[in-house]
């Protein structure tokens, strides 16, 4: 702390370390945590709700980043979103169509992933992204996206039971579901369960060879021939309901492997962590602007945990509480045995297409669910509006906005 005299008087001037303490300890006070005596976070409510709210003020960040294209596109993206009216839950039948930047769809995705109620990563490194349709009214019943997985995932590697080497070569083969989920009122049938059983379709794991398959590794900088073996999905809500029992006949879609340590930096706000990397910068620290892939597990962990480090923070507020179940979508028989180098190709040979597990899927859980639970009906425009409004903070409407035309002189 530095003290400067003016007129006779001492005014304390706090350091940018003190600063940034003194913020990111208000922060988390406002969000709801509380420390123990170790100086571990935890949140005093373990419920879906108080995780909700750790995550609001992120949401609302980004949220508030899209008023412009919210404004401007909702009124002509929102009519591929169906009301509860347009659905026959006996003719529903799913399709991928993949997302490319620059293009409708990909504002139609981002729109879509503005209706969640926890922040929506980009994912990072290899992607792939799709809507899904529902081709018999031709509305968006879902979006899913597989990017990246991170380096370490205990709960991952103990099931597969590799060793170290094994995991720094086989890692290529291994994508995670970023974002996978059905929107309303598709969600209110079951229809999450619809979009994650499509994980594991011949047409994601041909897209994935066809955009990855030889590749140069980026860590190792090999040659490699990526096919997909397996793709993780990890709850942001703790225990899922969506994501356990997606399985159709005997085979497991989506299988839970345990939940995560609960460290990470969810609850690090988008605007705080731009004030770490603002002080590592200034640190001319490597960190701060060195995000590319490969050079470690996760680029934004790195920051925050560096940052804490040189500001006089414990590392231990990584570790938020929040523990999420984690699961494994295993896309050939032999998953295990190629992963850890065992077996040199892959079994796909009981892999569907999108159009037979679609079929299984809506046969298993959206046709059950609609006779049993008829609310989907009501779902109007009007509560799709609410909706996106309160998702995002901004007021949205049907109307277009009215162009702005020069004055004339």
């Amino acid at each position: 702390m530095r003290k400067k005299n003016v007129k006779g008087k001492v005014i304390s001037l706090l350091t940018r370390e003190a600063l940034l303490k003194r913020k990111i300890r208000r922060h988390l006070t406002r969000v709801g945590f509380k420390r123990d005596d170790d100086g571990v976070l935890y949140l005093p409510a373990d419920s879906k709700e108080a995780i909700r709210a750790a995550h609001q003020m992120q949401r609302s960040e980004r949220s508030s980043k899209q008023s412009d294209f919210l404004k401007s596109r909702f009124p002509r993206l929102s009519e591929h979103f169906a009301t509860g009216g347009e659905i026959h839950p006996e003719r529903v039948r799913p399709r991928l169509e993949r997302v490319r930047s620059g293009t409708w769809q990909a504002e139609l995705f981002k729109l879509a992933s503005l209706t969640w109620s926890v922040p929506v990563s980009p994912g990072f490194g290899r992607r792939l992204r799709y809507l899904v349709w529902d081709d018999d009214n031709q509305r968006l019943m879902g979006i899913l996206a597989i990017g990246d997985p991170v380096f370490n995932l205990r709960s991952r590697d103990d099931y597969i039971g590799w060793t170290g080497g094994q995991r720094r070569s086989q890692l290529v083969h291994i994508m995670d579901a970023y974002v996978l989920g059905a929107v309303p009122p598709y969600n209110q049938l079951l229809g999450g369960k619809v979009v994650a059983s499509l994980l594991r379709t011949k047409e994601i794991f041909d897209d994935f060879r066809v955009s990855y398959g030889d590749r140069e590794g980026i860590i190792s900088g090999e040659i490699k021939q990526a096919r997909l073996a397996a793709i993780t999905t990890t709850s942001s809500m703790g225990r899922s309901s969506v994501y356990n029992r997606v399985k159709l006949g005997d085979e497991f879609y989506l299988r839970p492997i345990g939940y995560s340590s609960g460290y990470g930096h969810f609850h690090i706000p988008d605007k705080l962590f731009q004030d770490l990397r603002s002080y590592l910068r200034e640190k001319k620290h490597s960190y701060a602007d060195d995000h590319a892939f490969g050079e470690g597990p996760n680029w934004r962990m790195r920051v925050t945990r560096t940052a804490f480090e040189l500001i006089g923070m414990r590392p231990s507020l990584m570790m938020h509480g929040v523990k999420r179940e984690v699961f494994i979508c295993e896309m050939a028989t032999n998953t295990i045995e190629f992963l850890k180098g065992e077996d040199a190709q892959l079994d796909v040979s009981n892999l569907k297409t999108v159009d037979e597990v679609g079929a299984l899927a809506c046969e298993r859980w959206l046709i059950p669910r609609a006779k049993r639970q008829t609310g989907y009906q009501q779902w109007t425009r009007q509560d799709l509006i609410d909706l996106v409004s309160k998702s995002s903070g901004v007021r949205v409407s049907l109307i277009l906005p009215k162009k702005r035309t020069r004055a004339r002189r």
